[in-house]
């Protein structure tokens, strides 16, 4: 049996991935997303522009994985003591992530690019919505073991069902801050989670509050 084939070139530097990706951030919030170039980016990283290109295709891809970094670092299933102050925490945290700079001027650029860019979707898909969907499943597990939500047996519906908690939760406060340019407050967060945890009939009681489930109820 042939010895396995060693790789050839230098071997890829986290510490130099980081830089870059943080030159990408510092760029977009300065120059925008159309002035931004690869050569911007190579510069501020103090990196050679094939540095880039070896890494990524194209300034595209750079800046889905600069936003994915952004995202990986912010975004945290922390662990409130119940499932509404959980997704409380989450819609608050997310906005408070979509408010930076450099996610505001990318995120809504490269979704614009991905509806005619299959293969940007699936990065964006791969980098960002799918390792972010890992928030829902922690807090699903975590309401199932409180014994607020209960056990699904089909590992289908639960998938489906993961994938349409996730949908409502980003696409509501996206819609909310960047398309409608609303704030996304404590307030705005209670009345999502009653929304939410109990539906349209409870939302629209006197309050949103179903009986049970105020501060003195956790």
């Amino acid at each position: 049996m042939s010895p396995p084939k060693r790789r050839t070139g230098r071997p890829r530097s986290e510490e130099a991935d980081r830089a870059i990706l943080g030159a990408t951030r510092a760029a977009l919030v300065e120059l925008g997303w159309g002035r931004l170039t690869m050569g911007d980016v190579a510069a501020r990283a103090k990196v050679a522009k094939t540095t880039l290109y070896r890494r990524w295709a194209g300034k595209n891809e750079l800046v889905v994985d600069a936003v994915a970094a952004v995202f990986d670092e912010h975004l945290r299933s922390a662990d409130c003591g119940s499932l509404r102050a959980d997704i409380e925490n989450v819609v608050v945290r997310f906005a408070e992530l979509l408010e930076l700079p450099e996610t505001k001027t990318a995120l809504m650029a490269v979704l614009a690019e991905a509806t005619h860019d299959e293969a940007l979707g699936a990065r964006v898909r791969s980098a960002i919505v799918d390792r972010q969907k890992r928030l829902v499943l922690i807090g699903r597990e975590r309401a199932q073991l409180r014994g607020e939500l209960p056990r699904e047996e089909d590992p289908g519906a639960a998938a489906r069902n993961a994938d349409l908690i996730f949908d409502v939760i980003a696409g509501s406060v996206v819609h909310r801050l960047l398309v409608s340019a609303e704030p996304v407050d404590a307030e705005w967060a209670q009345g999502f989670s009653t929304l939410l945890l109990h539906g349209l009939t409870v939302a629209a009681l006197p309050g949103g509050t179903p009986p049970g489930s105020g501060p003195e109820s956790g």
